[in-house]
């Protein structure tokens, strides 16, 4: 009888201890899902002031359920279990979405700066002919009259300036007239395209506000501002990150919080274990 009753403690022992190394398991996957969960949150704020910034949004999918009985299961020869037994495996990250709603429209008066009010992108040239994708319509013209951003990169397709251009007027189909010293009608530039994609939330940041082509964007549709899908340009005018420091803060908490409680629940499965340990 105590060989048995021996047997049978030695058993429920490991039994529990496989228990609590799975309740470890699962809380720190969840500590990994919230870790990541505040670095996108402060990636979001660090960008609150970047023209053109979508905010990312955290998504957390649950993991795989170890099935002790199986819902529906027969409990005797004439009923069934309603309910079933599955022991879940914790969280893990699975997307960070970018959100392409519109910021709002920062008035600056300056002929270069531009806002796509709706959807679409500007197309930037790289220097290796790569075309990229930007919402930064923080745009001027280079020493040699070409139209480029920040970086110095050009703005597709190209547009030169002729010299002693005194002003320059984009209307809202993108078409660009400037108008030169001595002369009573404007020169026409060109016409800036936008450009679509069918899933933009599948575009690639690469930085420096740009975006890059990938399988799950599928190809830009290039279009003409204010018709179709693509959205109007506004002269003047940048768009501001669409990053809410109140919805930033409020997640930031939530996060910290689920972070605390997936410890608490390690310390304790430790200690359980520990106790585990003693019986031994």
């Amino acid at each position: 009888m105590k060989k048995l009753l021996v047997t049978i403690l030695t058993l429920t022992v490991v039994v529990n201890a496989e228990a609590m190394m799975k309740a470890l398991s699962t809380a720190a996957s969840g500590m990994s899902a919230q870790e990541t969960y505040v670095s996108t949150i402060s990636n979001n704020i660090a960008n609150v002031n970047t023209i053109g910034f979508k905010r990312g949004r955290t998504e957390i999918d649950d993991l795989g359920y170890e099935t002790i009985q199986e819902p529906g299961a027969r409990s005797s020869a004439t009923t069934t279990y309603n309910v079933g037994t599955q022991i879940g495996s914790g969280a893990r990250v699975s997307s960070i979405r970018k959100e392409f709603s519109i910021g709002s429209p920062q008035i600056t008066n300056n002929p270069f700066d531009l806002m796509i009010n709706g959807e679409g992108f500007f197309g930037i040239i790289m220097p290796n002919g790569e075309l990229k994708f930007t919402r930064d319509g923080a745009f001027n013209v280079d020493a040699q009259g070409a139209l480029v951003n920040k970086q110095g990169y050009k703005v597709y397709p190209g547009f030169n300036f002729p010299p002693n251009t005194s002003s320059v007027m984009i209307a809202e189909n993108g078409k660009l007239d400037a108008y030169v010293k001595g002369q009573t009608e404007p020169t026409n530039v060109g016409q800036l395209p936008i450009f679509t994609f069918v899933n933009a939330v599948g575009l690639k940041s690469t930085g420096s506000n740009l975006y890059q082509v990938s399988l799950s964007s599928g190809q830009p549709v290039q279009g003409i501002a204010g018709e179709s899908n693509a959205g109007v340009v506004m002269q003047g005018a940048l768009e501001a990150s669409n990053v809410s420091p109140m919805t930033e803060m409020t997640d930031l908490i939530r996060a910290q919080r689920a972070y605390e409680m997936n410890s608490k629940v390690m310390g304790v499965a430790d200690q359980m274990m520990q106790t585990i340990n003693n019986i031994r």
